[in-house]
């Protein structure tokens, strides 16, 4: 894998992972509700947030979503490679100051459509917060090459 490209499809191989991490902070929270306009107070007040059955502000399940994103574009399959769908099921709150684990492991490879698919998972140690299924469209060498 290069720097401003991703795997090719040929390269790729099914059981293949990588993993990307965050500390997610108040600040990314902040600055999340600003980008995706999602000011729901759970995220950002406290007050209301301990009214809830969290009892503490948790931070946007697509927060951590977005780690796969990072993962899918700068990691696995990497630079190069669009995103044609995510199914994502949240299971768990992330909290400030929490750690998420993003990992993608590819599941299945179409070489004749450049498909790939990947399982994806966003754990807070043991606990997985979020998970789901991701396919990506991969260049193949052989194309790039003709």
């Amino acid at each position: 894998m290069q720097l401003l490209r991703g795997y090719y499809i040929e390269d790729l191989k099914v059981g293949m992972s990588s993993s990307y991490g965050r500390t997610v902070t108040e600040t990314d929270i902040a600055n999340f509700a600003g980008v995706s306009g999602d000011t729901n107070p759970m995220h950002l007040n406290a007050e209301f947030a301990a009214t809830t059955r969290f009892k503490q502000r948790i931070a946007h399940g697509m927060l951590s979503a977005a780690y796969i994103s990072t993962l899918i574009g700068t990691r696995l399959p990497g630079p190069g490679c669009l995103y044609i769908s995510q199914s994502l099921r949240f299971m768990a709150p992330v909290r400030i100051g929490d750690t998420v684990i993003a990992t993608a492991t590819v599941t299945h490879i179409d070489p004749v459509r450049r498909r790939v698919k990947l399982s994806t998972v966003c754990k807070v140690g043991d606990t997985v917060v979020v998970e789901g299924e991701a396919e990506t469209l991969v260049e193949s060498r052989a194309k790039q090459a003709g």
